[in-house]
């Protein structure tokens, strides 16, 4: 009976199907990490739109692991001793809009107060109101800094790693990952050891937004479909 007990349970999960080693990079789910850097993209689809990354490293994986390198332009430095991932802080884009509701968000306020539970959880609320920036741009630079200790890395947090499947031009799967919305289930990060936690626990169902490929008839039809009208000169 002991022995059924303390048997390791064989477990696929990290692995690639190629080496048998865990992935260099992150998967969704739940995960212990560190913010190596953060910077504020834009959209390649909306000039207007801007996503906060994180830039994350999960505590060191042990055993045959090999990372990526931490600089491929300077390999000196050697590799990460963790799974890396680059997550959005939210699921959505930040952007002036107007909702249906009549209710107007402002791109600047919304990204303040996403800096605001970040630093709520690592415990540097003090140090961010510190900060003083003529431009959102400019603020999210001084954002790095302070959350990353120059580019040491922050403390480990918990977080909940939602996706949205993509598929690459060569077929392959890749995920997109963000934090989800905070809801009544809980928040999506969280410091470690924190009593009566409500960090969201992963769940594929809700937290993956699977893939939907299409198959070989269905794209015929959908191309026959939009090419039965109209001249070679429509975009």
């Amino acid at each position: 009976m002991n022995e059924v007990k303390n048997k390791v349970m064989l477990n696929t999960k990290d692995m690639s199907a190629g080496s048998g080693r865990p992935k260099p990079v992150m998967s969704p789910g739940n995960h212990k990490v560190k913010i190596n850097s953060i910077t504020f993209d834009k959209t390649p689809y909306d000039s207007e739109a801007f996503n906060i990354m994180l830039h994350v490293e999960t505590e060191p994986v042990t055993g045959d692991f090999e990372g990526f390198y931490r600089d491929m332009n300077n390999q000196s430095l050697g590799r990460y001793d963790g799974q890396v991932g680059r997550i959005r802080i939210s699921p959505f884009p930040f952007k002036d809009t107007t909702l249906p509701s009549g209710r107007e968000i402002n791109r600047d306020q919304e990204v303040l107060k996403s800096m605001i539970n970040l630093a709520e959880v690592l415990n540097m609320r003090d140090a961010l109101d510190s900060i003083e920036a003529e431009t959102i741009e400019k603020f999210m630079v001084e954002c790095n800094t302070l959350f990353t200790d120059g580019q040491k890395g922050s403390k480990f947090i918990n977080i909940c790693a939602g996706s949205r499947e993509w598929e690459n031009k060569e077929g392959y799967v890749n995920d997109d990952l963000y934090l989800p919305r905070m809801s009544k289930d809980g928040i999506p990060m969280e410091t470690v050891d924190v009593e009566n936690s409500r960090l969201l626990s992963f769940d594929k169902a809700t937290h993956v937004r699977s893939l939907v490929k299409k198959d070989e008839n269905q794209a015929k039809m959908e191309f026959k479909a939009n090419s039965g009208s109209g001249n070679d000169f429509e975009l």
